[in-house]
């Protein structure tokens, strides 16, 4: 307790340090001084921006590293009240710092900085005070753990021995977490206990094979003998949370996950700054959702008249490599996807760099089947960028082998390889090191990140990508009726007009998914309730290209298009709309 009261009172001396700093100019020009010329506003803004990060990463070491800041690596989040208190006092202690700021004095681009900075500080207080995760869902804490460790095993930004040195720290801190979870957790919803508890063998595994295997390099005998011991540790302390879950949370796990109206669109708002009704969000929705399946139809029919969709749907999941040629149709696929481009005038690709196209490291193949693995924005040293796809256990069964390759048919190879590389998001990643924005570089919100993802694979076929097979578009609309499933079911779980049951069989009826993949996004919905932001975020590009191409007529050029919506870096559509169009008209 006493090293705890430490570090927050740190946390706050730094808060009065930092307070004292920014206000010193303002003091000292008196109560009756003119305004600061703007050049000075913009100035003090950016000191006050460094100085909310500093304090920022000190609640989140596990994003200080993930971003490339690794001052934090041998820390770990501190769960306690006493650390919750400390970072609610300091996100209410600038939010009120960044309200005061004359936005009108500001640089455009610093002026949506702003914008973004407040609701972003909105949502954090939002998920702290109000919906609570870290009171109601068991995994926020296995996964953080997990998470803080995968993150410095998974980038050689250090030497192995150093970093090994950084999770031994990490994995000394697992008792004050999960000690820290015990005494949090209360009232949990039932969903959220089993998914936890369902996780939780995967994640032992984790420790006791990939933690070590990634560092067998090491020899140093002491730091050896001390990892020996922290692993130790945190394998014990997991297994004694699934314990606690099992015989003590669980029996008694009859909490509601549901958000309600309010707090939905709070989330929406402050995350996404999207401020749309939810019953005009939910119409947007459906006719999304009515516009792909009739769209689903044309295209079977075009594949075999005496088809239904899910028939041909089904088909289409037969149509892929052998286990050993999948990296190589990647691959094959990266390079045919970046001439395109280049050909057609798509967008710009700052570099000519391909990221690295590789098995899933052993570590990562339990938490991903196929991801883009970027270097964070200040990262100086482990700089490359992997395009991670999980291969088939060759142990497995011919019958597992077959239903885990259907999942990379041709269609989703095609509309995998789009989403998270070429013009998804390793193009999105080559254009954030262009931003000159601290905050930009730093802050993303999901309508824009995955709204972009989303919004290529429809694109890059409508450009004429894969020269109008059918196929490839049946493989685009099951992923678009996919999203528009999470859209509709997200809200509806959330508002209490569907159960968690009828989510699942939305998912099966309405978005054509299969019963396994139905019932896991009906799961996710229950703790990502706003997972609607791919599809839209899509819509509010789409929307904001022909807003754009009406405002600019004859001279409307895609390419452009595409390099002035990267220009902005991560902020939400509604920032974005401002700088390109002139205008706070609204996004959908």
């Amino acid at each position: 307790m006493k090293a705890m009261r430490i570090h927050t009172l740190l946390i706050v001396l730094c808060l009065s340090l930092g307070s004292i700093a920014f206000f010193a100019s303002s003091r000292a020009r008196g109560a009756g001084s003119p305004p600061p010329a703007a050049a000075e506003v913009s100035h003090d803004f950016d000191l006050l921006v460094d100085q909310y990060f500093d304090f920022y990463f000190q609640a989140h070491p596990s994003e200080a590293t993930l971003d490339g800041f690794h001052q934090y690596d041998t820390r770990l989040e501190d769960f306690s009240s006493a650390g919750r208190e400390a970072e609610i006092a300091g996100l209410n202690q600038y939010l009120g710092k960044f309200r005061a700021v004359r936005q009108d004095q500001l640089p455009e681009l610093s002026a949506g900085d702003l914008q973004f900075l407040i609701s972003t500080i909105q949502a954090r207080l939002l998920a702290l005070q109000q919906i609570q995760m870290w009171r109601k869902d068991p995994d926020v804490y296995t996964s953080t753990f997990s998470y803080s460790i995968f993150l410095i095993m998974s980038r050689n930004f250090a030497s192995t021995t150093d970093r090994l040195r950084s999770v031994v720290a990490r994995e000394n801190a697992a008792p004050k977490m999960f000690a820290a979870a015990r005494r949090n957790l209360g009232n949990s919803p039932r969903v959220y206990t089993e998914v936890a508890l369902q996780q939780l063998p995967d994640t032992i595994k984790f420790f006791r094979r990939d933690v070590p295997s990634a560092f067998s390099s090491v020899t140093d005998p002491k730091v050896l003998a001390e990892f020996k011991k922290s692993n130790a540790t945190a394998i014990s302390e997991l297994e004694k949370y699934q314990n606690f879950l099992q015989q003590d949370l669980l029996p008694v796990a009859h909490g509601d996950f549901r958000l309600g109206a309010e707090n939905f669109s709070k989330k929406l708002l402050y995350d996404d700054m999207v401020d749309i009704p939810l019953d005009r969000l939910l119409q947007i929705g459906y006719d999304d959702l009515h516009r792909n399946q009739q769209r689903l139809k044309e295209v079977a029919a075009q594949i075999d008249p005496k088809l239904t969709p899910r028939q041909a749907l089904a088909n289409l999941q037969k149509d892929h490599p052998a286990p050993d040629q999948l990296l190589p149709a990647f691959r094959n696929v990266l390079g045919g996807l970046k001439q395109f481009i280049e050909q057609h005038h798509i967008i710009t690709i700052p570099s000519e760099v391909l990221p690295i196209v590789e098995e899933t490291p052993p570590f990562e193949r339990a938490l991903t089947t196929a991801s883009m693995d970027t270097p964070g924005p200040y990262e100086r040293k482990a700089t490359e960028a992997m395009f991670n796809v999980t291969l088939p256990n060759p142990a497995w069964s011919p019958q597992k082998i077959e239903e885990w390759m259907e999942g990379f048919n041709r269609g989703t190879i095609i509309s995998t390889a789009i989403h998270e590389v070429y013009p998804g998001h390793y193009t999105q990643f080559l254009w954030s090191k262009r931003v000159a924005s601290k905050t930009r570089k730093l802050l993303y919100c999901n309508t824009n990140s995955e709204g972009w993802a989303h919004y290529t694979e429809q694109m890059m076929l409508d450009e004429g990508y894969g020269n109008g097979d059918p196929r490839l578009r049946l493989g685009q609309l099951s992923d678009a009726l996919l999203r528009d499933a999470r859209f509709i079911a997200g809200i509806q779980m959330h508002t209490g007009k569907m159960t968690l049951d009828e989510a699942t069989k939305f998912f099966i009826q309405e978005g054509y998914q299969v019963p396994p993949v139905a019932e896991e996004e009906a799961k996710r919905g229950t703790s990502d309730p706003t997972y609607l932001y791919y599809t839209l975020g899509k819509l509010q590009i789409l929307k904001l290209r022909a807003d754009y191409k009406k405002m600019q007529g004859s001279s409307f050029n895609l390419q452009k298009f595409h390099d002035r919506f990267m220009e902005q870096g991560g902020v939400p559509l509604k920032i974005i709309r401002k700088a390109m169009l002139g205008n706070d008209s609204p996004t959908l």
